[in-house]
Parts: C-alpha cells; structure tokens; sequence
C-alpha cells in the first residue's frame, strides 16, 4: 500500500484568521505524543519507532574557507516526512557536487524528524468495509517520521564562496517540488548560524611504487648479503679453529 497524504496526520487544534476575508489560516496543533524512550521503556508512549530514512546530515567539505550562506527556508507551519528530506538532500547534493565539485561547498540538514506518525491499517477496495470493521479513532501504528516545523525555519544551509549564488539557489530551490508548502532562498555571512561544522578525518595510506624488477633486486641483493656474510661468520671460526691448535702445540 502507498503513502497516505500528510494531511491524514495532521492534528489541528485551533484555527485563526488574519482579516474578515482573508484566505491565510494558522494552525495551532496538538502536543506530540510520540515519546520513545531508549534507557527507561516503561516510559514509553510508543513502543517502537520506525528506522530513520536520512542518511547523512553534513555533505561536502566542512574544512574549507567560506564567507557566504545560503538558508533554505519554509514559509508555512506544516509537517515534513523524512523521505522528502531525503530526496531533497539528494538532488541538492548531487547539483552542487556537479557544478562546483565535491570540496567546493558544505552543506547541512538543519532539522531532524523526531515526530512519529501513526496508521490504522485498512483493507481497501471492493467490499473492504466488510472485512476491516475496527474501532473508529484507533491509535493505529508508527509507520513515518516527519519534522514539525515552523515558518521562516531553515532546513538546509550551504557554505559557499561569493559568486556562487546563482549555482546555490537553483541546487537549494530543487526541494520545491518536494515540499508541501512554499519555500524561499535567503542570503547572508553570518556563518555562525550553521552552528557546529565537523571536523573532516583524512586517512594516510601509503603506496608501494616500486615495480616488481626492483623488488626482485632488492631480494637478490639481500640473498647475496645474507650469503656473504655467512662465509664471513664461517672463516672466522676458522680462524678461531686454527689459533686454538697453534696454541695447543706450543704448550706441549
């Protein structure tokens, strides 16, 4: 069965209105109850929570020098399923490492989908209402994890160099499609903002370039050390032998 919309998951509270005749609506929604707690699980709202479907938080090159940001940002308070985080984090991903290659940019998924939604799985299609006959307004079963965010919250952020802007936004405006709401590119050098950057591990790993005509070499040139030092050893005790009797000879 495929995904339901986002708005069978939406708990809507109270709604006020800007104006007699305006269209613009805000939405107070419930508090989440959605607990899982890993060390106390007596304390838990939900049993179990369903596995995270982002892969990485932090692309590209946390080590270079940037002096320019760009915020990806919503403009309506909505609920976003961690597959569209997902998808959007890829194609923005794969635009910038295209233009501007894999060290010329950093970028950082700024929200994390700790909200849980539930489904109450039913039968569907021709007399479906015969066999799923279940409680109506059942608590039903984790299956997705959205972000509750809210408007003007930022979701991705780019360290960039300055004049890359145009690169930057058509990348970050690729989540449009991919987003239930509208959503907007803001520009600034408060680095700062993006909050922590990781430090980026380098691995040394040390090539042998010599070709196999001078490993060879070399082994033969340690056989022959190896040989000629054992002859040495040998007319040592030799010498040793022949000393040892001269002796013996004058003594008698």
């Amino acid at each position: 069965m495929g995904l339901r919309p986002g708005r069978c998951y939406n708990n809507k509270k109270d709604k006020t209105r800007y104006g007699a005749k305006s269209h613009m609506k805000v939405h107070k929604k419930k508090r989440a109850y959605t607990r899982v707690a890993v060390r106390v699980p007596s304390r838990n709202y939900i049993g179990a929570s369903p596995a995270l479907r982002i892969r990485q938080f932090n692309m590209g090159n946390p080590q270079g020098k940037y002096n320019m940001v760009a915020d990806l940002k919503v403009k309506e308070y909505f609920d976003l399923r961690d597959n569209a985080i997902e998808s959007s984090r890829m194609a923005i991903n794969r635009k910038l490492v295209k233009e501007l290659g894999k060290d010329g940019f950093f970028m950082k998924v700024r929200v994390y989908p700790s909200n849980l939604n539930r489904e109450n799985k039913q039968a569907q299609g021709a007399g479906a209402d015969r066999v799923s006959q279940g409680m109506s307004m059942s608590f039903g079963v984790p299956n997705s994890r959205s972000a509750r965010l809210r408007k003007n919250q930022v979701v991705f952020s780019v360290l960039y160099n300055k004049g890359e802007e145009e690169i930057v936004k058509d990348a970050l405006m690729r989540a449009k499609s991919r987003f239930p709401a509208d959503v907007y590119v803001k520009f600034h050098d408060d680095i700062k903002s993006v909050g922590t950057v990781p430090a980026k591990k380098i691995r040394e790993i040390k090539v042998d370039t010599t070709s196999d005509a001078e490993k060879k070499a070399a082994e033969e040139a340690k056989e022959s050390e190896a040989k000629t030092d054992d002859k040495t050893d040998d007319k040592a005790e030799d010498k040793k032998d022949d000393s040892k009797d001269a002796k013996k000879e004058e003594k008698k």
